[in-house]
């Protein structure tokens, strides 16, 4: 069994994805849950609502406290979940307009609105890619959060295969410029 970070951009869909698994045989943990067991949830940045998160503090604790596979298949659910010592990563993608649109309707400021879809823009956690474990990625613009979760099952079942950097979504190329 394995520890699999669960990451992307906010409003990518991770967190319904996240739950459709815990319906099946995944035990469900979120970054925020886990910074908040273990003391690493910093102050308010008053610039943004936001909690900071010590992801260098968390990843050295639970790097001593998971020395042991878990149980049962793991999802560790959080846009930072793949700075974190997991065995393999998911990254949910979305069209960049699409993302725009949900996080407005989240009522998120125009400065986080717009730092999150630069964020996905840019290929945001390929940017920092473990090339040690294995990282895959799905686009859940239009495709169901059902459908997606069959694609993440058969990733498992097919051994983790690995995507590589260069094979992942490129905005620019598909034409979504503006953002």
């Amino acid at each position: 069994m394995r520890r699999l970070g669960l990451t992307g951009a906010p409003g990518s869909g991770k967190t319904t994805i996240a739950e459709i698994l815990r319906e099946g045989e995944f035990d469900i943990l979120t970054v925020e849950s886990l910074a908040s067991e273990h003391g690493c949830i910093e102050a308010e940045d008053p610039r943004d609502g936001a909690c900071p998160i010590d992801v260098d503090k968390l990843k050295t604790i639970l790097n001593g406290a998971w020395g042991d596979p878990p149980r049962k298949m793991t999802i560790v659910d959080g846009h930072l979940s793949h700075l974190l010592p997991v065995e393999g990563v998911i990254v949910l993608r979305c069209d960049p307009e699409i993302l725009r649109a949900r996080l407005v309707s989240r009522n998120y400021s125009d400065s986080k609105v717009d730092s999150n879809v630069e964020w996905e823009f840019i290929g945001g956690a390929w940017n920092e890619y473990a090339h040690d474990i294995p990282w895959t990625e799905f686009e859940t613009s239009k495709n169901s959060p059902e459908s997606i979760v069959g694609l993440i099952r058969s990733w498992i079942s097919d051994g983790f295969k690995h995507d590589a950097p260069d094979t992942t979504i490129d905005w620019i190329e598909r034409g979504t410029c503006d953002v």
